[in-house]
């Protein structure tokens, strides 16, 4: 067991916890989407117009190598094609469906997915980056060989000298870090039943609004 003294004096940060995903680009979004939709449709026993199976493949190839050759302009036409292929296949089972509330949960996830999907934009806030993880945020955090980072934010607390940790929280919705400064330091308290004397923190805790019972010193 941790000695008392030593709980009393904690070092806490953040970092992002990444999820095993692919990088997220669109096109792989809007191919991946529109054969859930038409999973969800053969389930159903709905005939669609067109499932576009061989054209996604084809467009899927030609935006890796558009990509690979630079070639910008031809990529975003091509995956401009991927959205649209999505959006009509999402409206042609929408048409078709009796009720959304005839779909089991997991169907009514991936028809509210590919809604989102179709109605995002480049700058839109809350955006999905992620079909089989939706909690996934774009986290920069200021490295120079990776400027964003994509998962979820995560709190650690770690004691100062040993460097045992004591605590470790994620904060979905990229929260900033001196507001998730007070729920760290409780859930610190309540699992080892010290509360922390001095807390060391970096720069990006700046405006904590911690008074009282710790002294929060910042690097």
């Amino acid at each position: 067991a941790l000695k008392r003294a030593s709980l009393k004096r904690v070092v806490v940060d953040s970092t992002v916890q990444e999820k095993a995903i692919a990088h997220p680009t669109d096109a792989k979004l809007f191919n991946r989407c529109r054969q859930q939709l038409v999973e969800v449709a053969h389930q159903q026993g709905i005939g669609l117009r067109q499932t576009y199976a061989k054209a996604g493949r084809r467009l899927m190839l030609k935006v890796g190598r558009y990509g690979h050759a630079r070639q910008y302009k031809r990529m975003r036409r091509c995956i401009k094609q991927l959205k649209n292929h999505m959006g009509r296949v999402y409206r042609d089972l929408l048409r078709q469906l009796p009720s959304e509330n005839a779909l089991n949960p997991q169907q009514q996830t991936v028809m509210a997915q590919a809604r989102e999907l179709w109605i995002q934009g480049k700058h839109s806030k809350n955006k999905l980056y992620s079909l089989h993880a939706p909690e996934v945020d774009c986290i920069a955090k200021g490295k120079a060989h990776k400027r964003y980072e994509f998962g979820v934010k995560a709190s650690v607390v770690t004691t100062l000298k040993q460097c045992f940790v004591v605590g470790a929280r994620s904060y979905p919705g990229n929260p900033y870090d001196g507001h998730t400064l007070q729920n760290q330091l409780e859930q610190t308290e309540i699992l080892t039943e010290v509360m922390p004397q001095e807390t060391y923190v970096d720069r990006g805790y700046r405006g904590h609004g911690i008074e009282g019972k710790t002294q929060v010193i910042i690097a």
